[in-house]
């Protein structure tokens, strides 16, 4: 059994299986039909639900990383 070690912030190992999963989704997953559905779901009658649904989350979160609007990327 592996040894459950605590690697703190920046856990590499988590990191590493972060990524693995992210590369085999989009290897093996219809990731431009995933996007279409979800468009589509906004778009259709569940949009409204979707929409409250996304607020929500929003009032808990910390906010947006203000690395996303930052100039020049």
């Amino acid at each position: 059994m592996a040894e459950n070690r605590n690697e703190g912030e920046g856990n590499r190992t988590a990191d590493r299986q972060y990524r693995q999963g992210v590369q085999d989704h989009v290897q093996h997953h219809d990731v431009q039909g995933d996007a279409q559905r979800a468009r589509d779901a906004v778009d259709g009658p569940e949009g409204k639900e979707l929409r409250r649904a996304e607020e929500e989350g929003k009032r808990h979160s910390k906010g947006e990383d203000p690395q996303l609007n930052k100039k020049g990327k």
